[in-house]
């Protein structure tokens, strides 16, 4: 390409230029009018100078809070995703030193157990209460240990305080338990250092009483003294306490007394209870078929 080519290209582009300008001409002087008038404004005039700073101080704040806001928005975010994951740490961990202190109470609880030597042959097995009525008709109370924990059917259930129940329904890792505050349970029971035996029952209305039926009228006792079990069978040992006597009264044409009883235990508060596996149950269960056969023959 020529020399004179190229300074014919340079002039045509300067020519449109020079066109472009000649064109918007009044725009051109009015924008350099308009910027001069500002500067001269601003310059000699340190009010109309402080509010023009003013203003554009309040625009740039307002812009760099928005910014701000959006940038602590994400940083938020991931603190509290952070937070959150702490949490569900600290919340295992505290389950796990629950689950700990659980099973340390629980040692601590079978090792301080007080028995009379009449227990010695008994075994208790700690159990913690998962479910439990005490205002219907039919109560039962569930723990949370089963077949596989050792517990069996017809096995006594007391907590520190006296009785509970009887064990008769029983699942790999859970048992239900008929409560003494169920009519179908009676016990055999005598008042503490005698001998005649009565039969306790609950008679349905006061969650924290019961009645010891059928105590021969020769029986003695006042009001105050304390119920026991007798020890009449494999399910409770005998003198697991039951409870005071209240109450007594008899028919004159009846051979026996009916006395109210206040239970020692609080069923409205069962947590723990122990429940009593007999080591020579099988021993005797063993003899007395052997007497059943021998009767039959």
């Amino acid at each position: 390409m020529s020399v004179s080519v190229i300074l014919l290209k340079i002039i045509f582009k300067l020519s449109e230029l020079l066109k472009f300008f000649v064109k918007y001409s009044s725009w051109f002087l009015f924008a350099l009018y308009l910027v001069a008038g500002f500067a001269l404004l601003f310059s000699r005039n340190p009010f109309q100078h402080h509010v023009f700073l003013s203003s554009a101080n309040v625009v740039a704040s307002g812009v760099y809070k928005t910014t701000n806001n959006v940038t602590s928005y994400f940083s938020l975010r991931d603190i509290n995703e952070d937070l959150q994951r702490r949490n569900s740490d600290l919340e295992l961990e505290i389950y796990r030193l629950k689950s700990v202190v659980r099973d340390y109470q629980q040692q601590l609880y079978a090792d301080t157990m007080t028995v009379d030597s009449a227990l010695t042959r008994y075994h208790f097995l700690i159990a913690h209460v998962i479910n439990n009525s005490i205002n219907r008709s039919h109560n039962y109370i569930t723990i949370e240990k089963g077949r596989l924990d050792g517990i069996e059917p017809e096995m006594g259930v007391m907590d520190q305080n006296g009785i509970v129940g009887i064990v008769n329904v029983v699942g790999d890792h859970t048992a239900r338990l008929i409560s003494v505050l169920n009519p179908y349970l009676r016990l055999s029971c005598k008042v503490k250092g005698e001998d005649q035996v009565g039969s306790l029952v609950w008679d349905g209305r006061d969650p924290g009483e019961a009645i010891l039926e059928e105590l021969p009228k020769h029986a003695k006792f006042v009001k105050g003294d304390t119920v026991v079990t007798s020890g009449f069978s494999s399910v409770f040992p005998e003198g697991v306490p039951v409870g005071t006597i209240l109450s007594g009264s008899r028919d004159r044409e009846d051979n026996f007394y009916t006395l109210r009883i206040k239970l020692f235990t609080d069923f409205s508060t069962l947590s723990t209870v122990r429940v009593i596996r007999d080591n020579m149950k099988g021993e005797l269960t063993e003899v007395e078929k052997e007497l059943e056969v021998k009767n039959i023959n």
